[in-house]
């Protein structure tokens, strides 16, 4: 919209949205919420139903009372005798529209205030006035009151026991819940040990509820899984095994082989053949877990230039100046066996130049090319899955992300905003608690 003066354009900003914190999303808290507003639902409506029943019962019975009264005040008016206490004709204090229905000739009654105190009028006609008497109401509206208070109180007792066991029974169902999470993410963190275990499904003859189907069911899956998986490792570490002998012979023989092209390409093959089975039994050995790592103190910098110095291809090192030099505790095999994979894998994938950039305990491997896949970014490198006509078996980043897990690090992959993959490699840094305390070398076993 534009205003007439200055031709403006107004922008309306979108109104924000009223955010509820984290916790009201809880099964807990909808569960209490359900609860209490059935509860108080349930207790206004048998409330509203036993104060209306006692209060006509309470009020029929005053009026039966009154028109009896009103009757011998009749009987006494017409015989001309004098009038019992509290009657009269046109009494003060008697209800305007009451006096009204008695002048039409009709009889009723009616509760009202006299002097402060309830009280129920009954009137009649007589001769063109009304005749009225009244009776104390004040025990009966007392017992109302009380009445009511003690349906408020005891609704109030009642909700509150019924939202402290419901708490409680929906509180056991989500702590059940809650540990299942905890375990599938166990599992998918790659714990395949982890179990849920719940009492309910170790006797098959026991009901189970949906929560112990659930946990039931989980562990079934971990269990089908963790049989594949083993299955696959075993396999993968048996083929590795056995193509090392022949692979061995092979390389012999063709060593033998006259001078020329093609006992190069020959040589080449099984050169090929020899580190990708040496790659499968490095895999496998990671997927087992039983690699123990060899932590030590280095400075990085310098172990990183001379990786890249070993990998060739013209790999430019950046090594930020603005920074003492940073010691890492790592293990000095696994850090150049990942840098080693992250340049190479750079060269073989990328298109120069490729940078390699240290930064405190941060080293980051840059070339500028496509870019890495979209399904490595989100997931990570997958073995065996190459994207286009890219040469290789993606096996060199699988590595490289299990030997950075079995060090500590840290090994993360994305694209530049101008093009190229970014591959960084986070480390621990060493922290020297005392001027003369020093890192004796520790070895420790991958769980």
């Amino acid at each position: 919209m534009r205003c007439a003066r200055t031709g403006a354009t107004r922008v309306r900003r979108p109104r924000r949205r009223l955010r509820l914190p984290a916790w009201t999303a809880t099964l807990t808290w909808k569960s209490a919420v359900f609860i209490t507003v059935m509860c108080c639902v349930l207790a206004a409506l048998l409330g509203v139903l036993v104060h209306t029943a006692v209060t006509r019962q309470t009020v029929g019975h005053a009026r039966e009372k009154a028109l009896a009264r009103l009757e011998a005040v009749t009987a006494a008016y017409e015989t001309g005798g004098a009038l019992p206490p509290r009657s009269g004709l046109d009494p003060p204090g008697l209800p305007a529209s009451l006096r009204a229905l008695a002048v039409s000739g009709k009889r009723g009654t009616m509760v009202a205030d006299h002097l402060g105190r309830p009280t129920m009028w009954a009137a009649a006609p007589a001769d063109g006035r009304a005749l009225a008497t009244r009776i104390d109401y004040s025990q009966s509206a007392r017992a109302i009151n009380g009445l009511d208070g003690a349906i408020v109180g005891s609704s109030l007792l009642a909700i509150g026991a019924t939202l402290l066991i419901g708490a409680f029974s929906v509180t056991r169902v989500t702590r059940r819940l809650h540990q299942t999470a905890q375990v599938a993410r166990r599992i998918g963190a790659g714990d395949l040990d982890a179990r849920v275990d719940d009492p309910r499904t170790a006797e098959p003859s026991r009901r189970q509820d949906e929560v112990a189907i659930v946990a039931g069911a989980l562990d079934t899956m971990a269990s089908a899984l963790q049989r594949k998986l083993v299955a696959e490792q075993r396999f993968t570490a048996d083929v590795a095994h056995e193509l090392r002998t022949p692979l061995t012979g092979l390389s012999a023989a063709a060593e033998l082989l006259p001078p020329g092209r093609p006992s190069e390409l020959v040589q080449d093959r099984v050169r090929a053949m020899r580190a990708l089975t040496e790659d499968l039994l490095e895999i496998s050995r990671l997927d087992a877990r039983t690699e123990h790592v060899d932590l030590d103190v280095h400075e990085l910098a310098p172990l990183a230039e001379r990786v890249a110095r070993a990998a060739g291809s013209g790999t430019e090192v950046r090594v930020g100046a603005d920074r003492p030099p940073v010691r890492v505790e790592t293990d000095k095999r696994r850090l150049e066996r990942v840098l080693g994979n992250l340049i190479g894998n750079a060269h073989r994938h990328g298109r120069p130049p490729v940078v390699l950039t240290v930064d405190g305990p941060v080293v980051t491997v840059r070339d500028h090319g496509d870019g890495f896949p979209g399904y490595l970014i989100a997931g990570g490198p997958q073995r065996f899955r190459t994207e286009g006509g890219a040469k290789g078996h993606g096996l060199g980043l699988t590595i490289a992300v299990g030997q950075a897990e079995v060090m500590g690090a840290e090994l993360a992959f994305e694209n530049a905003p101008d093009g190229g993959a970014v591959a960084r490699l986070t480390l621990p840094e060493y922290v020297r608690l005392d001027d003369g305390d020093e890192a004796p070398p520790s070895s420790s076993p991958v769980a």
